[in-house]
């Protein structure tokens, strides 16, 4: 091999491997960094959890980079198959899936997937396809469109019941819509609009969803019962003052009054232990990784690019700030867990994979351009 292919060898493996965004992959280490430090602590009865949750960061870090190397224009050509296939296992669960804890979410085809998380990233990859395909020529008619290609499967996630991934994929749909630029005159008459059918809203709504909102208005109406969850994880939230009760000193943690306190209400052990300094500093940490995805989305070449690098990046911003709001009592319970701080395998995968699609952005922008 000659000098010069020596050098093109390496050039080719440098750009391969340095492919992350910088500072978006030190925002995402600190948080990752935060989160198994407050896992430790939250799951210090359940042995394994630190161990299992650094090989889902591992996995999640590897979609990451496999998603990064992808070129937008191969996203948006695959866009349309992901989303068809998303909706084809959907109908296939409602049809024939695994049914665990009364929901129907499930399916087996020799392995057990979860086909409602593929539409966190379906969505919107969907939604930005068709208005780049409609750029510069959209009309109310092509909202009408998008509104129906969201409600497919938001109806079909919601029906198995999951509430929470339902209101994930709906604000990813909604995001690439309003981007797209809804009118803020539609956006008020929708908002009027649901106000009114939400007696409507509220017949068809699940007995366990019903008792959701009721707790989050009164949840010491059943203290010991669905206002259980509320009640411990505010006083956990409230008990940590200003400066926090110490790292692996959080009482309501380790005497097991927070529930689900490794997975969705992981931010009620951290506010136990940190206090409000610690918040301050996580809730920065957020504002900086939806700061750089925003400048990534802003300085995106395409329409296709700008839509779907927005919409992630407020998915970011949902997740956040439904875990945080849920855990503090000024949301109902649904189970949306903390980014890149909940132990989880899927979440954290799915997260991984729209960072990775953000970094892919940002790396073939350039490339785009010219």
């Amino acid at each position: 091999m000659s000098l010069t292919d020596k050098h093109s060898w390496l050039r080719s493996i440098k750009s391969h491997i340095v492919v992350f965004d910088a500072a978006l992959s030190l925002i995402i280490f600190l948080i990752l960094a935060v989160g198994i430090v407050t896992l430790y602590s939250a799951g210090i009865d359940f042995p394994g959890r630190v161990e299992d949750q650094l090989r889902n960061i591992l996995v999640a870090f590897v979609i990451m980079w496999i998603a990064a190397n992808v070129p937008p224009q191969t996203l948006m050509r695959f866009a349309v198959p992901i989303y068809t296939v998303g909706v084809a296992l959907l109908i296939a669960v409602a049809l024939f899936g695994i049914v665990k804890k009364g929901s129907r979410r499930w399916i087996n085809f020799g392995v057990v997937i979860q086909p409602s998380e593929i539409m966190k990233i379906a969505m919107p990859l969907m939604l930005a396809w068709y208005f780049q395909k409609r750029e510069g020529m959209i009309t109310w008619r092509d909202y009408l469109v998008a509104a129906v290609l969201l409600a497919l499967p938001v109806g079909l996630i919601i029906r198995q019941p999951d509430l929470g991934t339902g209101t994930l994929v709906l604000a990813a749909g909604f995001y690439v819509i309003f981007l797209a630029g809804l009118s803020w005159r539609v956006l008020l008459g929708l908002a009027v609009a649901a106000g009114a059918s939400l007696p409507v809203l509220w017949s068809v709504l699940h007995d366990y969803q019903r008792q959701r909102v009721m707790m989050l208005i009164d949840p010491t109406s059943d203290p010991l019962g669905k206002g259980f969850h509320i009640i411990q994880s505010t006083i956990a939230v409230g008990s940590g003052g200003v400066f926090g009760k110490g790292w692996l000193k959080g009482t309501q943690a380790h005497l097991e009054f927070i529930p689900e306190r490794t997975t969705d209400f992981i931010f009620a052990v951290f506010s136990e232990e940190f206090g409000l300094i610690g918040n301050s500093v996580l809730l920065f940490l957020y504002m900086l990784l939806i700061g750089r995805g925003m400048m990534i989305a802003v300085n995106a070449p395409t329409m296709f690019t700008r839509l779907l690098a927005g919409s992630i990046t407020l998915i970011f911003f949902t997740y956040a700030f439904v875990n945080m709001g849920m855990v503090s009592g000024i949301l109902p319970v649904v189970g949306v867990p903390l980014p890149f701080m909940s132990y989880g395998g899927t979440a954290l995968v799915t997260l991984g994979l729209g960072a990775g699609i953000l970094m892919s952005i940002q790396r073939h922008r350039k490339l785009i351009q010219t």
